[in-house]
């Protein structure tokens, strides 16, 4: 069991956070439509070159298991904040599924924040003697 433990931290720390590093590259491919994406939502579109930053940085901390519990708790926020303003549609059955989706990754992070990165992550390299 304990061998799955220590293989399940960094394979769900690479699952959880790809999808914001990839989302973070795809809005620099898209910047025009996600710029007035946001901006319909009443955000401002000169926001977006810092959140593309965000998603991947954070994203990459999560992965390669730096800082891991701060950028977890950003990571839950952002999700938590993008949920309400994003998607809040509950008339909308693809809109609540996205909304769920994001509390879900958000409850993901948090269990990040309280156990840490775990194996085979920066945050818990041996220290040299």
């Amino acid at each position: 069991m304990e061998k799955i433990q220590e293989l399940a931290m960094p394979t769900g720390r690479v699952l959880i956070a790809v999808m914001f590093v990839l989302a973070g590259v795809g809005k620099i491919f898209a910047f025009a439509d996600t710029q007035g994406f946001m901006e319909a939502f009443g955000v401002p579109g000169s926001l977006l070159i810092p959140t593309i930053l965000f998603e991947i940085g954070a994203g990459l901390a999560v992965i390669i298991g730096w800082q891991t519990r701060l950028a977890a708790l950003a990571l839950a926020g952002f999700s938590v904040v993008s949920a309400i303003i994003f998607h809040a549609d509950f008339a909308d059955p693809v809109q609540s599924t996205i909304f769920l989706k994001n509390v879900g990754l958000a409850g993901g992070f948090l269990f990040l924040v309280a156990n840490g990165a775990g194996a085979y992550s920066l945050d818990n390299r041996k220290k040299a003697a």
